[in-house]
């Protein structure tokens, strides 16, 4: 026999984003954390045109 899976939750969420403010701390890890993806591409661009 299969096991009858429990039904999903389908009650709307709060938006983790949208429900945290903002601190200097947040934006800082934020824009770091986008640093490092642009300095990724930047390097793999770089290899690119080489």
């Amino acid at each position: 026999m299969s096991e009858q899976q429990p039904e999903q939750d389908l009650t709307p969420q709060a938006n983790r984003i949208l429900a945290e403010p903002a601190t200097v701390g947040a934006c800082r890890a934020d824009y770091e954390a986008g640093a490092d993806v642009r300095q990724a591409l930047a390097a793999q661009e770089a290899r690119g045109r080489a």
